[in-house]
């Protein structure tokens, strides 16, 4: 009898039990500790209207996409240093399902 296949990891809850403690995922919504993550892919980074971001976020010019997204989620810090960020990701397979649940949404 062959092994079941493992099933791809499901962004959206991913999302809810490691991002949404600190993000929303509508502008709508309540106010978090980190910026809402509506529209965030295509979205250039530290543009959210009335959130205070990391004073590095003032050199970052370019637009949230897997490129970008993928090492920040690994190492916030490394991408931009001084980021007030501590969520970090080592499994690419989390970091992909979670990249692509923004990606789908927006």
């Amino acid at each position: 009898m062959a092994a079941p296949e493992a099933s791809a990891p499901d962004g959206a809850k991913l999302f809810k039990n490691q991002c949404a403690a600190c993000h929303t995922i509508h502008a709508s919504d309540p106010k978090r500790q980190g910026p809402t993550l509506e529209g965030v892919y295509g979205r250039k980074a530290g543009s959210v209207a009335d959130y205070h971001y990391s004073a590095g976020f003032e050199k970052a010019d370019w637009n949230w996409d897997e490129a970008h997204l993928d090492p920040w989620l690994t190492n916030p810090q490394a991408v931009i240093p001084g980021a007030i960020m501590p969520y970090k990701q080592a499994k690419p397979e989390v970091r992909k399902a979670i990249i692509d649940y923004l990606k789908d949404l927006h």
